[in-house]
């Protein structure tokens, strides 16, 4: 029977990427949205993989969202920690809301969901957790305190929890992608995204599916001795 994974923000830029690999290497996909109903039809229709509604800022939500996903599909193995949102500004202009959507969401939810799925996980002696921080949350960036801060503490999260996931066959590991041709990135300024491939080595923005590819490794039943560590896929822009 084949392995159940949940990617939240699972419908679009790099969530979809990692959806259909994790597809294509023979896994059930669950693909959580949080508001765009019209695009996440639209991804279903397009993929033959369901997707699934609720706010992973929301405790109770993500507990009922896998009760769901168990119900429909089986057991949880796999939790890829993708869904993230940005609200930039100065620390001058930036207010308490813009901080705790920010917190609450990108770093809260990598917390609701791990929480959502560690009992089964552990009950069943198995477990695949991907939580997908950022090069902003490794070197910083201006404008983004809030952002770099969430990921910045994904990475300890998940150095901490593949502590505790180890003697159950659980391994927690994180991606930190660099800049990648998203929706997101696309709504950066043009003269500010020049300046910001100017800096990467290799010359480009990485593509959704090579950070797609580094989640299938970790993710694989052979990957079983990856624990605890941090992969950078940012072409060289940050070497940490």
């Amino acid at each position: 029977m084949a392995r159940v994974a949940i990617v939240t923000g699972g419908t679009r830029g790099i969530g979809e990427a990692i959806s259909l690999a994790l597809r294509d290497a023979g896994v059930t996909v669950a693909a959580n949205y949080a508001g765009n109903e019209e695009r996440a039809r639209a991804f279903t229709d397009r993929t033959g993989i369901k997707a699934y509604k609720w706010d992973v800022a929301d405790f109770d939500a993500c507990v009922a969202g896998v009760q769901q996903v168990e119900g429909e599909l089986g057991p949880v193995d796999v939790l890829v920690n993708n869904a993230g949102i940005t609200r930039d500004g100065t620390m001058k202009r930036m207010n308490r809301q813009a901080w705790e959507e920010v917190i609450d969401t990108n770093l809260g939810g990598c917390f609701n969901m791990a929480k959502a799925v560690w009992d089964g996980m552990n009950a069943r002696k198995y477990g695949r957790i991907v939580n997908i921080g950022s090069i902003n949350g490794q070197a910083g960036q201006y404008g983004q305190v809030n952002y770099a801060a969430a990921k910045s503490g994904i990475h300890g999260f998940t150095k901490a929890l593949a502590q505790e996931g180890a003697r159950a066959g659980i391994t927690v590991n994180a991606i930190a992608p660099g800049y990648i041709d998203t929706d997101m990135v696309a709504a950066v300024p043009p003269d500010v995204l020049e300046k910001i491939v100017a800096r990467i080595p290799v010359g480009r923005l990485g593509k959704a599916e090579e950070i797609a590819r580094g989640v299938t490794f970790l993710c694989a039943e052979d990957a079983g001795f990856v624990t605890g560590s941090t992969l950078s896929i940012n072409g060289g822009q940050h070497m940490y």
